[in-house]
């Protein structure tokens, strides 16, 4: 048969756990003036023999013929403690091969507690042992069958030879390749033990040597390990049980050893945290934390065991059941929702396919208040069947609702936000009702307002910064002048906007979805109803002047009735409009914002390209529209004086694009830019639950450039 091809060579980094054979005591050398504080040792690192190497699939002899050491040197080289750069012990001062033995000497020169731990370990009786690190060179297979010398002696394979080396550093570690070695520091040499040969190693050794604890280890990775130290017995590669194993790059272990120690690891931590999450309550969930850790429960499936362990039971009895009540829970809302009067098209952008033919379905088909207080009974384990709604099943179902809101919270922790509970479906459909209602409301003052967001509460300061200066030509030098900026400041604050509202129990025995409902909707009407009053009574109230013949941006007289001169003078002004250094900055109107009163007019005038037009003397004019198609005519009857101060029938606006450059700032709460319905415990003495709507947003007025205002009388 021929003789096997030789195996892959792993990493040529080496941590060679050799053999050693004692320790000896040295005196301190003479003449030394720190002799008395440093201990000297001296040690045989290596005999030249097999060792067993991590990430090698077979014993490795390193040829001291043609070991070098690092740097060309054969005296001054670090010894660390476990190959670890940062673990200084000491240094040697003399390294040098005898026969087939390597001999270091040196001083444990370290200061840190490191090489303190070595001194008094060693001083108590630690068998220390003694590693190389180094880097393998040119290596020589010999298949079983064949031998092979080195260091004097013959050696049978399978073997790995390191014909050339290279000596970086020498180790103090607590476990060598074999349990034959030992290492004492001078002042307290301890005997070491018999040699125990490499090829009667028992399986218990080898694993221990393997850095592995055989009490810990699953029957799986005790088979898969006996079968490696079977192979290595034998001179045979145990087959890889995962793809790329073969290769085993980047690993300084065997990769079947590296998974094996990993898997270890994570289970090991993995039962650690399930002990710690059944230990809540003094330990009562013992048989919760023996089943996960039997079965291999990972953190949320043992934290959803004990959460729903500490359950409180439901006044019904009864099982509870968590089969896909988030699906029941969205079709509940989805089912609500269309009972409510919200269309279809509308929901069906809120909930995906299956969610609406669930709640398009005969048991949830005009589901009520009745609906939803009996899902949650029955969702949190009761039974709701041949029940009237009295108080003692109104009181059941919010018994309910406190078991699935904790349940919402699990379910939230262990995979996402869903809602199943009786206040969440009630406080999302009271939401989308809500927002329905404050979305058809046709408001007007986002097509002229710039709208921006804040952080808090707090008076927020704006800057507009102003170039001064134009670009100048660049002269021979190439240097380029500094513009200068000027600053105009502008300041927004939020407020909050809200109001409460309650589900009674006079509702729920009625199973009136729509009374419910009817607060919702009011709140969502009415925040944005107080947006636009908020906005138009600031414009209203010309704040600081803001509209003044000298911004630039008033037109008073008769000749400013809305017509094609006064838009022609309107729009003039906004051409002319310049920074503080008088230079033109180029803004045009975009919007033109009248009041109900003038609303035809100003369709008229943007749509139509000829106007039929007299003078006060009848005299004819040129028909001609030259603003047709211009700007997008916007109507309010908040500029009609209805309600509030400083309105007029026959004034009128014109506004920039606000991307642009904005006259009015609308500020909304981190983002939210739309009202807010929140659940809430109602008060002791009220059978029932409630909820607080609010909108917080703030209005300011902003660049004086960005509108001219039309008084259009005298």
């Amino acid at each position: 048969m021929p003789d096997r091809p030789p195996p892959p060579i792993p990493p040529r980094t080496l941590n060679l756990c050799a053999p050693v054979e004692g320790w000896i005591e040295a005196a301190p050398p003479t003449g030394e003036s720190n002799a008395a504080s440093l201990r000297r040792f001296s040690m045989v690192a290596y005999t030249g023999g097999p060792m067993v190497i991590a990430g090698w699939p077979h014993p490795v002899v390193v040829d001291l013929a043609g070991m070098q050491v690092a740097g060309g040197g054969l005296k001054s080289r670090p010894i660390l403690k476990d190959h670890n750069r940062s673990l200084i012990v000491g240094h040697t001062d003399a390294v040098k091969v005898e026969g087939s033995q390597l001999l270091v000497s040196g001083v444990i020169s370290g200061a840190g507690p490191v090489a303190r731990e070595i001194v008094d370990s060693s001083r108590n009786g630690f068998p220390w042992q003694a590693s190389l690190g180094a880097i393998a060179g040119q290596m020589e297979y010999v298949p079983k069958g064949k031998k092979a010398s080195a260091n004097g002696r013959e050696f049978e394979g399978p073997v790995l030879i390191a014909r050339k080396s290279t000596l970086g550093e020498v180790s103090f570690v607590a476990l060598g390749a074999d349990d034959n070695t030992s290492a004492a520091v001078a002042a307290g040499a301890v005997p070491p033990p018999q040699p125990v040969k490499e090829d009667s190693m028992t399986f218990e050794q080898w694993l221990e040597a393997k850095g592995f604890d055989p009490a810990s280890l699953t029957d799986t990775q005790t088979t898969n390990l006996q079968a490696m130290f079977d192979a290595e017995r034998t001179g045979d590669t145990p087959p890889s049980t995962e793809p790329g194993d073969e290769a085993g790059e980047g690993t300084d272990a065997p990769p079947l050893i590296a998974r094996l120690r990993a898997e270890m690891v994570a289970e090991t931590k993995r039962i650690g945290k399930v002990r710690r999450i059944c230990a809540v309550g003094g330990g009562k969930h013992a048989d919760i934390e023996a089943k996960a850790i039997a079965e291999g429960w990972d953190v949320n499936t043992t934290e959803l065991a004990v959460l729903r362990a500490e359950r409180p039971a439901l006044a019904l009895g009864g099982v509870r059941r968590d089969a896909d009540s988030a699906h029941a829970g969205r079709a509940m809302e989805a089912a609500l929702c269309l009972s409510a009067g919200i269309p279809e098209a509308t929901v069906g952008k809120w909930y995906d396919q299956r969610v609406m033919n669930a709640a398009q379905s005969g048991p949830l088909r005009s589901a009520g208040l009745h609906s939803v207080l009996a899902y949650a009974i029955e969702a949190a384990g009761g039974s709701s069947r041949s029940r009237h709604v009295d108080n003692e099943f109104i009181q059941t179902a919010f018994e309910a609702n406190t078991v699935l809101r904790r349940q919402e919270r699990e379910i939230r922790a262990s995979s996402g936000f869903t809602t199943i509970s009786l206040s969440g479906i009630l406080s999302n459909v009271a939401n989308k009702t809500m927002l329905a209602a404050y979305t058809a409301v046709e408001s007007v003052v986002a097509m002229f307002s710039a709208e921006t967001d804040v952080g808090d509460f707090k008076e927020i300061t704006r800057y507009r910064l102003t170039g001064t200066g134009i670009f100048e030509k660049v002269g021979p030098d190439g240097e380029l002048k500094h513009a200068g900026l000027s600053e105009q400041a502008y300041t927004n604050k939020v407020e909050t906007y809200g109001k409460m509202f309650a589900l009674n129990r006079q509702m729920m025995i009625n199973d009136d979805l729509g009374a419910f409902l009817q607060i919702p909707r009011i709140i969502g009407r009415m925040s944005a109803l107080k947006r636009e009053e908020a906005v138009f009574e600031l414009l209203l109230s010309n704040p600081g002047n803001f509209f003044i013949a000298g911004n630039k941006n008033f037109i008073s007289g008769a000749a400013t009735a809305l017509s094609i001169d006064a838009l022609t003078q309107a729009e003039q002004l906004f051409l002319d409009q310049t920074d503080t250094d008088g230079k033109p900055i180029l803004l045009t109107p975009s919007v033109l914002l009248v009041p109900s009163s003038l609303k035809v007019a100003a369709q008229v005038l943007m749509t139509e390209t000829r106007i039929n037009e007299t003078t006060t003397v009848d005299k004819g004019k040129p028909a001609v529209n030259p603003h047709a198609g211009k700007w997008k005519p916007v109507a309010s009857p908040y500029l009609n004086a209805q309600g509030l101060s400083g309105g007029s029938a026959k004034a009128w606006y014109l506004f920039a694009n606000p991307a642009d450059v904005a006259a009015v700032e609308i500020a909304y709460l981190r983002g939210k830019r739309t009202p807010t319905i929140e659940s809430g415990d109602a008060d002791f003495n009220q059978l029932g639950m409630q909820w607080r709507g609010y909108f917080d947003f703030g209005v300011a007025m902003q660049d004086s450039r960005a509108a001219v205002k039309s008084k259009g009388e005298v």
